[in-house]
């Protein structure tokens, strides 16, 4: 103790206690209410020039919905649409509106909010009647448009969770019933509108009129919902149409019904009841076959000599391009398999983005002319020393030496497959493109989709820290420049590909849960990624756990959790 230091009687006097709060913005400016004012009023006095639509704030580091009651002084920073979260929270109250009006209007119809078409929409379905008609459609499109308009309370409450088994129950919801039979929660969060109870996985919005324009587009089978914000971190561009991509989402409805798994709490109950092993089984099964189908296809071209496999990361191209590889062996070819990364360039040396951060998504983040000059000297029928990437150490050094037989397929995997800047002077004809990516997953239920974003992210934390030395915390904070390079590099050029192959697998959160629900409790809290880390965490709670055991040696799986019997597979 310093006893230089007198005290100050002067500064120090009794007071009242304050009947106000002052919430901190991030930019500085200060505001004053009284105390349990809701956290969307000083949200909106502090916001009256906003750009985009805010959906929540970080409340002193905690996710705060703009219902919040603000009960002391705080620090906050908004969170609107331009981000992921905030985006997810804007679609989701969307997405309750056209629930609660399509109740109001057919309440013989179930819709099943099926998955992501682009950033900004959905692809729906009815269940229980006939598909909607033009009109019917443009009436559920106007009794939206009243809904918000009117801007409708949604009142957040807490039921105890029998009690809201039996209500979903009562209303037919036997999906809601699956997801919470077996929790072991005592009460589970309800949203209600209109009168109309339902769950939603995630932060909801106090009311409908915050959300602004929307369509409803007929896309038989279905419809698709999409949402106009005004501002996105990633571009939102419009649906087109995708003929391949939706039949791969029809393709996995087919795997779901030979599986007799609908969705998370069925996984759920195979698990618990000593079936999982059966779900694994079949799950690699329709995988192998839709490899061999996609082989077979390759040597329906004869001119082919050059597949390209592309896809977004952690979509287990490398492990898809081995199998690929071994089924054409089975036919009596000889293929030579390359990984793309190997062409990094030494991470030093990495372009960076308009923010002046590497940007490890770009294609000049490439050895283009290397890789060009092997590729036409392997076509040609020469040797080659390839290189191989260090990604621990971050620099390319010298890998095997390698050669393509006379007649032979060769196979590059890598993300960029797609882009027509990555190969020249190579004949059309000879090519042969595949999509690769976890394109759809089970959802929670009819109402509470899974992003394959985050089914990619898991398997990345998992992969980065066992094989490439980098945290999850790393990955964390790295995922959105990945996105951001996914959207501009990738996904433009899907429709490009001959065909696409579907990497998910039905059971593979269930065995991801274990293994990366450790790695993201050593993030600490209070650092930015700790608010990923809660809502991960948050989701991975409704999984059964499933043994890794069970995964197959030669499982796509395996590329992310370790064990592949096809690691440093080489043709």
């Amino acid at each position: 103790m310093n006893n230089d230091v007198q005290p100050a009687p002067d500064r120090i006097a009794p007071a009242q206690p304050r009947d106000t709060v002052q919430v901190r913005f991030h930019d500085g400016r200060i505001y004053e209410g009284p105390v349990g004012t809701p956290l969307i009023e000083f949200v909106d006095a502090a916001l009256t020039e906003h750009n985009s639509v805010v959906t929540a704030a970080l409340v002193d580091g905690q996710f705060r919905e703009l219902g919040y009651q603000v009960m002391r002084d705080c620090d906050v920073r908004p969170v609107d649409t331009y981000s992921s979260d905030g985006l997810r929270i804007y679609q989701r109250a969307m997405t309750f509106v056209m629930i609660v009006a399509a109740r109001e209007l057919f309440p013989e119809a179930r819709l099943l909010i099926d998955h992501s078409v682009t950033l900004g929409a959905f692809f729906c379905q009815v269940v229980g009647r006939p598909e909607f008609t033009e009109i019917e459609m443009e009436a559920l499109s106007q009794r939206m448009h009243e809904i918000i308009s009117a801007d409708e309370p949604i009142y957040k409450e807490r039921l105890p969770l029998q009690e809201a088994i039996e209500m979903f129950a009562s209303q037919g919801y036997d999906d809601k019933v699956r997801l919470f039979t077996g929790r072991e929660d005592t009460d589970v969060t309800v949203y209600r509108l209109r009168g109309i109870c339902d769950y939603f996985y995630g932060h909801m919005l106090p009311s409908t009129g915050r959300l602004e324009k929307f369509s409803l587009e007929h896309y038989l089978p279905g419809f698709i919902l999409r949402s106009h914000v005004p501002r996105h971190a990633y571009p939102l561009e419009s649906h087109g149409h995708y003929p391949k991509l939706m039949e791969v989402f029809r393709e996995y409805g087919r795997w779901l019904r030979i599986l007799g798994i609908e969705d998370v709490g069925s996984m759920n109950a195979a698990i618990e009841s000593s079936k999982a092993q059966r779900a694994v089984l079949i799950s690699e099964a329709l995988h192998e076959k839709r490899i061999s189908e996609i082989a077979a296809a390759i040597l329906a071209r004869e001119r082919v000599r050059l597949v390209l496999v592309a896809g977004p990361s952690s979509s287990g191209k490398t492990t898809f391009a081995r199998r690929l590889s071994i089924q054409l062996m089975a036919s009596g070819h000889h293929p030579l398999a390359l990984g793309l990364d190997d062409y990094f360039i030494d991470r030093d040396l990495t372009p960076l983005d308009d923010r002046g951060r590497k940007d490890f998504e770009s294609l000049r983040a490439v050895n283009l002319e290397l890789f060009n000059e092997q590729l036409a000297a392997l076509l040609d029928g020469r040797r080659v020393q390839i290189p191989h990437y260090d990604f621990v150490q971050g620099k390319s050094v010298s890998g095997p030496v390698v050669e393509l037989a006379e007649g032979a397929i060769l196979i590059v995997e890598g993300i960029h497959g797609l882009n027509p800047e990555l190969v020249y002077q190579i004949p059309e004809e000879t090519i042969f493109r595949v999509y690769v990516s976890a394109v759809t997953q089970l959802n929670l239920d009819h109402h509470n989709r899974i992003p394959t974003t985050d089914n990619r992210l898991l398997r990345r934390m998992v992969r980065d820290q066992r094989y490439r030395g980098i945290t999850v915390a790393e990955t964390i904070s790295r995922w959105p420049d990945v996105r951001l390079g996914e959207e501009r590099n990738i996904f433009p050029y899907q429709e490009n590909a001959d065909v696409i192959f579907n990497s998910a697998l039905v059971y593979e959160l269930s065995v991801l849960k274990p293994l990366v629900e450790p790695l993201l409790l050593q993030v600490p809290s209070g650092t930015s990624e700790a608010v990923e880390v809660r809502r991960l965490l948050s989701f991975l709670r409704w999984f059964k756990p499933c043994e890794t055991s069970l995964v197959p040696g030669n499982s796509l799986l395996r590329e992310f959790i370790g064990g592949s019997v096809l690691r440093g597979f080489m043709l």
